[in-house]
């Protein structure tokens, strides 16, 4: 008998609505009785797109129990098809690498991976989750867990914006994730030093959500360097919503291919460098965007930046940054293309600057590098 999805809209940050709606439909879907997918929040724009890559009215492929729309960060989104066994194996994974079962604080969407695996934890822990609301403050939140272990994952701009304005609260959980994006040194050792249980991960949806805490696969989970940073094991999703082709390239031979560049060291530890896709060449030499923009962050002028290429005749492709100033700064391409320069070289340094109010971001709270570039033009 053909199995259909069940849609569901994302609640946005809206505790009763998480409780009585998404949870449960999680639930459901981890039992492998209700295929799920949730629907992004905001703009009818992405809810007719997520449609347009679900086609709920097609049915599902075999063994798929969620259906998880990706941000589309470099084109055009994609429907990854993850059974409830790898939900479950990340989460118990999980649990088993952070020291236990705990309660978990939803702060990131339900429509995206990282936001469903914190449902997907508390559903194996036995826990419901507590949701962050819009406006309220992190220690009330906090407040409001079970007591026991506490966990949380962020993006790393909400790392920076607590660890500005809530560090204490910070420090309550027994371990904060941070994944997503790359995620500065300068502000990991931040959160260290004031006492925050910060471990880094990394993954997609592709693997269920994290499947590597701080350059440590979770147990099960294999990664090798080939092509770009490779994974398998037991996290990983089926392949690709009606797109067959897709699923052959993206998942051969029991690896996922995931399009980042990457090495591994001798003992063991994974270090990602960027996406193969979002490399720069300017004037013949490789730039990470990522790098550059980790670097434009350490300045005392800059709060926040994204970075991407422009064709240029001269170079080939000159680096662009756009930077939102520190508070009561001006940042000025003439102080920031030497700062980049004596950290990461020559062509890494920008030779275009914008100053924008914010970096916007995507359903998944991922910056929107492309929406950034294509605003600019």
């Amino acid at each position: 008998m053909a199995r259909h999805l069940t849609l569901v809209p994302a609640p946005g940050r809206s505790e009763d609505a998480v409780l009585s709606d998404v949870e449960p439909a999680v639930r459901a879907c981890l039992a492998g009785t209700a295929p799920l997918a949730v629907l992004p929040a905001g703009a009818p724009a992405a809810v007719e797109a997520a449609h347009a890559v679900l086609r709920p009215d097609e049915p599902l492929e075999d063994g798929a129990d969620l259906v998880v729309v990706t941000s589309g960060s470099t084109g055009t989104g994609r429907g990854v098809l993850l059974p409830a066994s790898a939900l479950t194996a990340s989460a118990t994974a999980t649990h088993d690498r952070l020291g236990g079962p705990g309660s978990w604080l939803l702060a990131l969407p339900a429509s995206a991976i990282a936001g469903l695996q914190v449902l997907c934890r508390g559903v194996v822990a036995g826990h419901r989750p507590t949701v962050l609301g819009e406006d309220e403050r992190l220690a009330d939140a906090v407040e409001r867990m079970p007591a026991g272990r506490r966990y949380t994952a962020l993006v790393p701009t909400q790392l920076r914006r607590y660890l500005d304005a809530e560090p204490v609260a910070l420090s309550a959980f027994d371990a904060v994730l941070v994944g997503g994006a790359a995620t500065d040194p300068a502000l990991l050792d931040r959160a260290r030093d004031a006492g925050v249980a910060v471990a880094t991960t990394y993954g997609m949806t592709e693997t269920a959500g994290g499947c590597v805490y701080d350059g440590v696969p979770l147990d099960g989970v294999r990664v090798r360097v080939a092509d770009g940073v490779e994974i398998a094991g037991p996290t990983l999703a089926l392949g690709y919503r009606l797109d067959p082709e897709g699923t052959a390239v993206a998942f051969a031979d029991g690896w996922f291919r995931t399009r980042d560049a990457g090495s591994i060291d001798h003992e063991g530890r994974l270090t990602v460098h960027g996406r193969l896709d979002d490399v720069l060449i300017s004037g013949g030499v490789n730039v990470a965007p990522q790098a550059v923009e980790a670097a434009l962050r350490e300045h005392a002028d800059v709060a926040d930046a994204v970075v991407f290429g422009r064709p240029d005749e001269e170079w080939g492709q000159r680096v662009v940054a756009a930077v939102v100033p520190a508070p009561g700064a001006q940042p000025a391409l003439a102080d920031l293309r030497p700062w980049v320069t004596d950290r990461l070289g020559a062509p890494a340094a920008p030779k275009e600057l914008h100053l924008i109010a914010a970096v916007p971001t995507l359903h998944t709270g991922k910056p929107d590098r492309r929406g950034v570039a294509e605003g600019l033009r």
